[in-house]
Parts: C-alpha cells; sequence; structure tokens
C-alpha cells in the first residue's frame, strides 16, 4: 500500500530501467550470460547478480527493512552468486533476483516519505562506523543500477548483440499520424565493468 505523500512518483522511472534489465537479461541464452568486457571483469550474468543482491544488503541488511527472505540472497555475510564464478547463473535466476529484489526497492519507495529521507543509519566497516540516510541510499541504488546496466550495455554491444535502452516504458501509445486501423503504434519514453576485485555489495 502507497504511503499518502510517499517518494514513490518521484522516483518512477527508475522502474523502466528495472524492466527493461529483466526483460533483456531474461533473453540471453546461457553462453551469451557468459560474455564479458575484457577476461579480468565479470560475465554479464555476475554484473546482474550483484545488481541484485545490493538492494537487499543496503535496504534490509543495513536498514532493517523487511523482504530479504522473499529474495535469494539472504545471507547475512552479505555473499552474493557475483562472488562464486564457479557457479553460473541462468536467465530464468536472475530474473526471479531481479523481480523479487525489485519488490524491496519498491515497497520502501511507497512507504518512505519525504520527511523521512534524512534519517540517519549507521554501519561499521572496517573498525570505522559510517552514517548514510535513505536518501543517500536510495541514489546509491539508483545510480547503482545504471552503472551496471550500461556496464552490461556495453558488453552486449562489444560482442554485437542487442544493447539495453532503459528510457523507455512498456506503455505504447498511437502515434496522431499514425492513429486508424492496421497503424502502427510506437513506444513512448517514460515520463518521466566490473569496477575490480574490491567490487563488493559492501562497497558498492
Amino acid at each position: 500500500m502507497t504511503t499518502q505523500n510517499s517518494v514513490a512518483p518521484f522516483y518512477e522511472g527508475w522502474r523502466y530501467a528495472q524492466e527493461r534489465l529483466v526483460e533483456r537479461i531474461g533473453q540471453l541464452s546461457r553462453e551469451q550470460l557468459e560474455l564479458r568486457a575484457a577476461p579480468h571483469l565479470w560475465p554479464i550474468w555476475a554484473i546482474s547478480s550483484h545488481t541484485a543482491g545490493v538492494r537487499p544488503y543496503w535496504l534490509c541488511q543495513i536498514f532493517k527493512e523487511p523482504g530479504a527472505e522473499r529474495t535469494p540472497f539472504n545471507d547475512p555475510s552479505g555473499e552474493g552468486w557475483e562472488d562464486d564464478l564457479s557457479h553460473p547463473r541462468e536467465a530464468g535466476e536472475l530474473v526471479f533476483a531481479l523481480q523479487s529484489t525489485w519488490t524491496i526497492v519498491e515497497d520502501c519507495l511507497e512507504r518512505w516519505t519525504p520527511t523521512m529521507l534524512q534519517d540517519e543509519f549507521r554501519r561499521e566497516m572496517n573498525g570505522q562506523i559510517q552514517i548514510h540516510t535513505r536518501q543517500g541510499v536510495l541514489m546509491r541504488l539508483l545510480t547503482h543500477d545504471a552503472y551496471h546496466i550500461g556496464e552490461i550495455t556495453q558488453t552486449l554491444g562489444m560482442h554485437g548483440l542487442k544493447e539495453i535502452y532503459i528510457w523507455t516504458s512498456r506503455s505504447a501509445t498511437l502515434s496522431p499520424q499514425l492513429d486508424g486501423p492496421g497503424k502502427s503504434n510506437e513506444e513512448r519514453e517514460g515520463r518521466d565493468s566490473n569496477p575490480g576485485s574490491g567490487n563488493t555489495r559492501s562497497s558498492a
């Protein structure tokens, strides 16, 4: 249920990027999910699983929101699929991971209000206390999604495959010039690297 004055409308376009990512990952074969931009970088499947796994890490483990139990990432240690490259994941697993973790993001967006965005939460890292706000983590997760979607898109393009265009929603409207029987619909734009071995959920 959406809380009155929730922040959800301000982040509406994020959902479109999520949908485009899920759609494209679901189309990839096992071999395509193994593609890398370079030998030392993550394959597409690992980038996708990392993108999904960071969401419950921050929202559930750090911010104590519910929902991690609905996802494949309910390990308090923070270990994710991308931490075991010897066990590649298939499209169906990745789609479930992305969709189930998105429900946590969606729940937070619908319940959080503008006055809650500056609430502070603490995280201990290497013996130091960090302070994070809801607003800061929402921006971290949104830009984290965009960063890794761009990374996947670049990898696909390097191998001659269709890329991910994240700015178009699933909605379609009839072009005024094409309105009529037998006319085509056109999509409307939404209203709206593995950076190295240190790229863990806690550093995301």
